[in-house]
């Protein structure tokens, strides 16, 4: 069954993508949470049509995401952690660490769009950050301890 993408779906596709899912997914979740259409000739034509107007304002949302990257890969992240024995964290560190050390430095990125391993020990690390869909960047960080 082939479905235009009325939003972003995590892991099928972004918005306004044409994919192709199995027939009972496409019938009884997608289209009645509104997040999928059907995509018929005449959907495609209105699709096609909507991304050409699209293109000119998708282009500055792109500048202004890779001005963005780029203001992201030169900043120095430590976030402070407690820490027991060894370099062992009490908890971890995550999204919800990470999006809050990029506020404190000035940047506003949901915690949604972040990507990293669940971190349990000091060090340093990487995360990725996804600005827009072809826009994405890897943001290097170090989880030190906590000065009590």
């Amino acid at each position: 069954m082939e479905l235009i993408l009325k939003q972003d779906v995590e892991n099928l596709g972004f918005k306004d993508d044409v994919v192709t899912v199995k027939n009972g997914y496409g019938r009884n979740f997608l289209i009645p949470q509104g997040q999928a259409v059907m995509a018929t000739a005449s959907a495609k034509k209105v699709l096609a049509e909507n991304l050409k107007q699209r293109a000119y304002k998708e282009k500055k949302v792109i500048d202004e995401a890779t001005k963005v990257a780029d203001a992201l890969k030169a900043l120095d992240i430590k976030i402070a952690a407690k820490v027991g024995s060894g370099d062992k964290l009490f908890g971890s560190v995550g999204n919800i660490d990470i999006a809050e050390a990029l506020e404190k430095q000035g940047h506003t990125i949901d915690k949604k769009f972040i990507t990293a391993a669940t971190i349990k020990r000091t060090g340093k690390y990487n995360a990725v950050i996804r600005l827009h869909r072809s826009v994405t960047v890897d943001l290097p960080f170090e989880v030190v301890a906590q000065a009590n």
